[in-house]
């Protein structure tokens, strides 16, 4: 505030409404609320340059920037491959019908450092779907 950065501020601000928010209901994960206001962020993004409004797009991509600084590395794609490889292995998983299977095992090992997308895209290959 005193650096007189008001996107910083006002983005800050919106993220601690939403963590408070989320501790009086009860949900003590802060980084799945980082997660989850960060990935708002990027879908609005995407629907203002959509709309041809690359100056808004611009402003939302910026707050994800900024929020994401405040979550765990994310993981490279030859950790994500490892972690999958290990799912696949343990689970005796063969076909992509085993997929969902797969999908949860993988989901509680990344511990949220991967983006279920990218998680999702690493299975179907290992499954060969």
């Amino acid at each position: 505030m005193k650096g007189g950065d008001r996107d910083r501020v006002g983005a800050l601000r919106l993220v601690l409404s939403e963590l408070q928010k989320a501790a009086k209901d009860g949900n003590d994960d802060e980084l799945a609320v980082l997660r989850r206001e960060r990935k708002r962020r990027l879908e609005a993004a995407e629907q203002f340059r959509g709309g041809g409004r690359a100056e808004l797009a611009e402003r939302e991509e910026a707050e994800a920037v900024l929020i994401a600084g405040y979550l765990p590395a994310e993981l490279s794609d030859d950790e994500l491959a490892g972690f999958v490889h290990e799912a696949v292995t343990e689970s005796g998983a063969s076909s992509p019908k085993d997929m969902g299977m797969v999908m949860k095992a993988v989901m509680a090992k990344v511990g949220g450092r991967a983006d279920g997308k990218r998680v999702s895209t690493k299975v179907r290959e290992a499954l060969g779907a």
